[in-house]
């Protein structure tokens, strides 16, 4: 599989998000960095998106954004295969800047 397109999408993504996510404004984005790696064991792929900013604000909702368009794009390209794939599991493991702070996801939990 060809995994420039998905990257491309989801990279496109992040810098839209404030026009897809209500109350999310746009950032000066300094890195879109997008991972893939093939789970063949259970038959998956698992996307990060990682996200930077020269602003003081956090950059979650654009990495959460550009992690699910990515997984989208997957799943557009491969439903003709299988249309029962699921897409699942999308949470944000770590987090600097912003109002909260340094958040660290803890193993295993849930969001």
């Amino acid at each position: 599989m060809c995994w420039a397109w998905p990257a491309w999408r989801a990279s496109w993504a992040t810098k839209r998000t404030s026009e897809l996510i209500p109350l999310c404004h746009p950032l000066p984005l300094t890195k879109v960095q997008i991972e893939f790696d093939l789970l063949p064991e259970r038959r998956a792929v698992e996307a990060r998106c990682t996200v930077k900013t020269s602003g003081v604000t956090g950059v979650e909702m654009e990495a959460l954004t550009g992690v699910s368009t990515a997984l989208l794009t997957i799943y557009d390209m491969c439903k003709a295969v299988d249309k029962g794939m699921e897409l699942g599991e999308i949470h944000l493991v770590e987090k600097t800047g912003g109002k909260s702070g340094h958040y660290i996801r803890a193993e295993g939990g849930y969001v």
